[in-house]
């Protein structure tokens, strides 16, 4: 089997773990080529206390991979974009996805539309709508937070019913044959958080309960888009192969994590970076410590 190349588009930061800095190790780990474009170079992420740092406009984005292309070098398997702060930027990548396809019609987008959580944006808004007009109809696979998924249709969620019901809808609104709920407030356990996911268009739907950790974290979205992608690559046929070892790598990622700072009284946003390299064996090979189960499967 020939080595799988990946174009990862999302932010960078010198210090921490969020965005490509989150993506890219676990995908080398796997064998995976990346080739990574940042979206943003920060100092840090942004729940520091100071932030600095350049931001990638849409002509620069579109001069690196003009230069790709003229190099005949832009042949990749996968696309996978994360946060992007500004809508021509994101226009811009919508594009871009376009071209690959006519270069490698079989090329699969993994979209993670990064706008916000815990119900408020920490993006621009008027990204929702380039990513309503301009994403959503060509990604292949969409991996939305509960509020990111509320946002992008109309749609609130309050139990597991209308998480499915939202899955659907974003699969009518373009060519994904894969949404994933990642996380939300879904079932009537206070101690766990929910991930469905919606496989082969809806006829497959598989739902993880997962334990709740007692913090917030930051870069854990990008360490379930990259695990997603890794097992969904090497186990296409199991959605319930990929839902359970995509949560268990990541929440034992988060609970080494936890671990590392549970007995500060007020841990600091550097204490709280994710522990992503001293989790290298769990990126590897995930202990189980949550199962996924089939809700549903159509012939």
């Amino acid at each position: 089997m020939s080595t799988p190349r990946i174009l990862s588009i999302q932010s960078h930061v010198v210090c921490g773990y969020v965005g490509n800095k989150s993506s890219v190790f676990p995908l080398h780990l796997h064998g995976f080529q990346v080739d990574a474009i940042n979206s943003v170079q920060l100092s840090n992420h942004t729940q520091y206390t100071n932030v600095k740092g350049q931001i990638l406009k849409a002509q620069d984005v579109i001069d690196l991979y003009d230069a790709l292309k003229n190099n005949n070098i832009n042949f990749y398997d996968y696309v996978t974009t994360g946060y992007v702060g500004d809508p021509s930027f994101l226009e811009t990548l919508a594009r871009t996805v376009t071209d690959l396809r006519s270069k490698n019609p079989d090329i699969k987008y993994v979209c993670d539309p990064v706008m916000g959580d815990n119900g408020h944006f920490y993006v621009p808004e008027e990204l929702l709508a380039v990513y309503q007009k301009s994403i959503v109809p060509i990604a292949d696979v969409l991996l939305p937070n509960q509020f990111e998924a509320e946002k992008l249709t109309g749609m609130p969620i309050k139990c597991e019913a209308d998480g499915w019901q939202v899955c659907a809808k974003l699969h009518s609104q373009g060519k994904a044959e894969t949404v994933v709920i990642t996380s939300g407030e879904i079932g009537d356990n206070p101690n766990e958080i929910v991930s469905l996911g919606s496989f082969n268009r809806g006829q497959t739907k598989v739902k993880v309960c997962i334990p709740r950790i007692p913090s917030s974290f930051t870069g854990s979205g990008d360490v379930f888009a990259a695990s997603f992608l890794i097992w969904s690559h090497k186990h296409p046929t199991d959605p319930v192969k990929i839902m359970t070892n995509t949560v268990n790598t990541t929440f034992a990622v988060l609970n080494r994590t936890y671990n590392s700072f549970k007995h500060l009284e007020k841990p600091s946003s550097y204490d709280k970076e994710l522990k992503l390299i001293q989790s290298k064996a769990d990126l590897e090979d995930p202990p189980e410590v949550v199962r996924a189960v089939l809700v549903e499967e159509s012939s």
